[in-house]
């Protein structure tokens, strides 16, 4: 049975998905399947996953629907322990599940094992995020998750490994999820187990890469149901704060798309301490200066210049 099993969902990412498996079978260390979850691509991508003989490559097609389910089917069908994540467009460092390893090894009982990440742009500009209360060098349990993940997230769906019986305790990816189901699953393990960081960057996010997701309006996506954390908001202040930047990112969509009854639901739950009077500011704003500004702030990510105006 194999240390990792490397769940890669594959939807029509027929021009990275080369790269992206190379970057798996270049790895060093090597105690590892590759289940490649074929989500009804209709382009190129299953032809060209085909074209590699690697035996550790499994490949498990079904008919589009969604990525909740298509991971979902990747860890039912796990054979290790312990499942790595990796979107079908990114890439990891040949030392990415060393890195894992390591970090399972001195810290058992984990929830999430996570290396650091990097953010390639469009112009090659790469851009390393910083966690809050964090350094940069820190190797170690993460004090507070929620708290660290307030601008860029500790964990993201190509930079860790998860234990596969935590799944059995948090339950599977949520279908009715379209938009940030990983953002959700991790949200719930972080809640109920610890979460391990290591301190050297192993993988790599292609910034300017856009899914069918990102390119579909806020009507059209399904977000998480966020009444079904109040219990634990009301307890956790760093969790409340973290959601409430997420109500915030959604409120300003809605907004932008012209739901405005969704948008001012969201808003008001929102505690005014926990969101910057920037955001304050831009939620007054008319709804059509607001597109001239998602515009703008699009061209500078282009440009390999990335903010936030949650904080």
């Amino acid at each position: 049975m194999p240390f990792f099993s490397v769940v890669i969902p594959l939807y029509n990412k027929e021009h990275y998905i080369e790269n992206t498996l190379w970057s798996v079978l270049d790895q060093t260390y090597t105690d590892f399947e590759v289940i490649i979850v074929d989500d009804g691509s209709t382009d190129d991508s299953l032809k060209r996953v085909r074209s590699f003989t690697d035996s550790r490559i499994r490949i498990i097609p079904h008919q589009n629907q969604g990525a909740s389910i298509t991971r979902n089917t990747g860890i039912h069908h796990a054979a290790a322990d312990f499942i790595a994540f990796l979107d079908a467009d990114d890439i990891w460092q040949p030392n990415h599940l060393s890195v894992l390893k390591k970090l399972i090894d001195d810290f058992p009982g984990a929830g999430i094992y996570a290396s650091r990440y990097e953010l390639i742009f469009k112009n090659k500009h790469r851009y390393i995020p910083s966690f809050k209360g964090i350094s940069s060098n820190y190797r170690g349990l993460v004090p507070d998750y929620f708290e660290s993940s307030m601008q860029y997230a500790v964990a993201t769906s190509s930079s860790i490994a998860v234990p596969k019986s935590v799944f059995t305790k948090v339950g599977n990816f949520k279908p009715y999820i379209s938009s940030g189901q990983d953002n959700d699953m991790w949200l719930r393990i972080a809640l109920k187990y610890p979460v391990a960081v290591g301190n050297e960057v192993t993988a790599s996010y292609l910034h300017f890469i856009q899914d069918s997701l990102s390119k579909t309006s806020i009507l059209e996506k399904k977000i998480k149901r966020f009444e079904e954390y109040r219990e634990e908001e009301n307890q956790n202040n760093s969790l409340k704060k973290y959601l409430d930047l997420y109500r915030m990112e959604y409120a300003l969509q809605y907004k932008i798309a012209g739901d405005l009854t969704k948008s001012k639901q969201l808003f008001t739950e929102i505690l005014p301490e926990n969101i910057s009077w920037k955001s304050r500011m831009l939620y007054k704003m008319p709804r059509l200066l607001l597109l001239e500004l998602l515009r703008f702030k699009r061209f500078l990510r282009s440009l390999g210049i990335d903010f936030s105006v949650y904080q």
